[in-house]
């Protein structure tokens, strides 16, 4: 039995925990997953969290598309800087506000399996070396894969499970 490359892996776990993100708001009658729970926090619904996983796959994909074209791409987002995350992900909340569940949904699925093709058509030591491309830096793609799709994935995986069960408590506590 061969053992399995780091991008075999990546792939691999992506794909579980995607599934396992999916699972989780499938769970719910499909009357009951447009519930907002009451926080302070940024994401209150499975849109809210599907919609921030969606324009991240979409920060990624330009960062991508600009670095393999020989560009140095911005990061994370024109008129950002990595220590302005904060107020960008809370604009990138604010974007989506109009978005139904069932359009997340469709919007993260194909920016899932594109960012996974992404990823498919790269070599293991494309991914792994270090500065391997200009554009990653001192880094490897890997790093960037893998926060927006397997890590990014366990994120979104714990806040729709706290999510879920503020919903299952609301039902309990109505009958």
């Amino acid at each position: 039995m061969t053992a399995k490359s780091e991008k075999e892996i990546l792939l691999l776990n992506s794909e579980i925990n995607f599934t396992a993100l999916l699972e989780i708001i499938e769970s719910d009658p499909s009357r009951k997953r447009n519930i907002s729970i009451e926080t302070e926090e940024r994401d209150k619904n499975f849109r809210d969290v599907l919609m921030h996983l969606y324009e991240w796959h979409a920060m990624l994909e330009r960062w991508y598309r600009e670095g393999m074209d020989g560009d140095i791409p911005y990061m994370p987002a024109p008129g950002y800087k990595w220590r302005d995350i904060k107020l960008l992900n809370m604009h990138i909340w604010e974007k989506y506000q109009d978005v139904t569940l069932n359009q997340a949904i469709k919007k993260l699925k194909l920016s899932h399996k594109r960012v996974m093709d992404l990823i498919e058509s790269h070599s293991n030591e494309e991914i792994m070396t270090k500065k391997y491309y200009k554009w990653t830096k001192t880094s490897n793609l890997y790093s960037y894969f893998a926060a927006n799709t397997l890590n990014h994935y366990i994120w979104a995986i714990k806040k729709c499970e706290a999510i879920a069960k503020y919903i299952k408590e609301v039902e309990r506590d109505k009958k």
